[in-house]
């Protein structure tokens, strides 16, 4: 089930307990609005990492994957995204490219990147799981909650939602 929300209305009841990202981020993916506790990816230019993580029950987490902003490549495809949707992610959230976008875009998921690039990533390489990174302005911590909607997105340290 999706949880409908306001990033608005969570800063005006939470302000200053809340990390704001800069509005960097575009939505691509058929969901405008998403939530979860986040787990973290970082990876350059490869996708091996992002497919066996989306592999994995995502049991409504977000992913959040840092590609260092690169915009030589997508770090995600249609593909990948329907595996996010398979595996229960609420969402992907890339400081990267992703490709395929109009699919995507038909996709029941959340998915927010830098922009667009049509180039396959690597499939040779590896990343890091569950560190903390830094990106957009803000610090983001494995099991953090990020929330995401057309305004922008928020991230805190506590879940400010439950999910009926």
């Amino acid at each position: 089930m999706t949880t409908k929300i306001s990033t608005a209305d969570l800063y005006d009841e939470h302000g200053e307990s809340l990390q704001v990202c800069a509005p960097i981020f575009r939505d691509f993916g058929g969901l405008d609005s998403f939530t979860g506790p986040i787990k973290i990816l970082k990876a350059f230019e490869n996708f091996q990492m992002t497919r066996s993580t989306l592999e994995a029950d995502g049991k409504g987490h977000v992913l959040v994957i840092d590609g260092g902003g690169s915009m030589r490549c997508a770090m995600l495809g249609d593909k990948l995204a329907q595996l996010a949707i398979d595996n229960h992610w609420a969402g992907v959230l890339i400081n990267g490219c992703i490709r395929d976008s109009a699919e995507i875009g038909k996709l029941p998921v959340g998915v927010k990147a830098l922009g667009t690039n049509p180039t396959r990533p690597s499939k040779e390489g590896g990343g890091q799981l569950d560190i903390a990174v830094r990106f957009g302005g803000i610090l983001f911590r494995p099991g953090d909650f990020l929330y995401a909607d057309s305004d922008g997105l928020i991230l805190s340290e506590t879940q400010l939602l439950t999910h009926s």
